[in-house]
């Protein structure tokens, strides 16, 4: 009886400690096999071509196939709605951009939060600029400011946050009036502003940089907290007398619960990408300024984003969108 107790014991035992040491020995053969990496927006935009940029150096450092995957959807909210349900083993990295959690929970009811992702890192950083048609008779952002405040009946185009926030907020802080239409995209919105539906957009520069320099638009400010590389003499809101800045970046992330040895393999493995200075150039071409924050400090934005950006929100009156 002594023996067949024994035997018991140490069966349980040999059970358990497989069961403690499982998680260990998955993150030491991770990944096993190709690894699902799915964008938030539509292919072919900004962040799907940086991101298939980015999983094209990454399979390479892992040793496994990325398949980069789209879900775009309910303004870019459907990809981490869909991330969040997944088994949290690794294998769904999801896109979770900053506008996603810092910005639309303030906009829209949604089925997840920051709180059930675990970040792997922070890999771009978007730019806005205000931009008008090239023989607008707005030669700058008081002229169309001032325009504004006298009740022209100026009309700006956006997508949708945090592109929008900047005029908002103009509004707001100037007492200009401004009428808005909304865009689906970014290509868009250019097509209106050439076209003359509206008098100003806000976007970033892929959309609007080939027109700058075929001298169909002209920007008037970087809506970013920086100044363009690209047009280093174009001041920022900031700069020119109104305290607002709108920011937004790309990061991944996979579910809640990934066990902490994954998600730091995912992490070295992003960052290690985002060394090699032909990535660096090939997002930059793209329009997206390369970054390289390790998951504590995308997360840091991420949080701080929503407290900022909640406020601004507030401020402006930005209603909830419904349905």
């Amino acid at each position: 009886m002594k023996n067949i107790l024994n035997k018991k014991i140490l069966a349980c035992a040999v059970w358990l400690g497989c069961s403690v040491l499982t998680p260990m020995v998955n993150a030491q053969v991770f990944p096993a096999h190709e690894v699902s990496m799915i964008v938030n927006y539509g292919a072919g935009g900004t962040t799907d071509v940086a991101t298939r940029a980015l999983a094209q150096t990454m399979e390479k450092i892992l040793g496994k196939p990325i398949v980069v995957q789209n879900k775009p959807g309910a303004l870019g909210t459907l990809t981490p709605a869909y991330v969040a349900r997944q088994k949290p083993d690794g294998y769904q990295i999801g896109v979770v951009t900053y506008s996603t959690v810092a910005i639309m929970p303030h906009l829209m009811d949604l089925t997840y939060s920051m709180k059930d992702f675990e970040f792997i890192a922070g890999f771009g950083r978007f730019r806005y600029g205000i931009a008008v048609n090239a023989d607008s008779p707005y030669q700058t952002l008081a002229d169309l400011i001032a325009a504004a405040k006298e009740g022209k009946g100026l009309f700006f185009g956006t997508t949708s946050a945090p592109n929008n926030l900047a005029i908002f907020e103009l509004t707001r802080l100037a007492g200009a009036q401004f009428e808005h239409i909304s865009y689906k995209s970014g290509g868009e919105a250019v097509t209106a502003l050439l076209s003359k539906q509206v008098h100003v957009i806000v976007q970033n520069p892929p959309d609007i940089m080939p027109h700058i320099k075929a001298g169909k638009l002209r920007m008037l400010a970087s809506a970013s907290p920086m100044r363009w590389p690209e047009l280093p003499d174009v001041r920022t809101i900031k700069e020119q007398g109104f305290d607002i800045e709108i920011d937004s970046w790309l990061g991944l992330a996979v579910p809640k619960g990934t066990p902490a040895a994954i998600v730091k393999v995912l992490e070295d493995a992003t960052l290690k990408a985002m060394s090699d200075p032909a990535l660096s150039a090939r997002m930059t071409q793209m329009g997206v300024d390369p970054a390289s924050l390790s998951a504590k400090q995308y997360l840091d934005i991420l949080e701080k984003g929503y407290i900022e950006m909640g406020n601004a929100i507030k401020a402006a009156k930005i209603p909830k969108i419904s349905g």
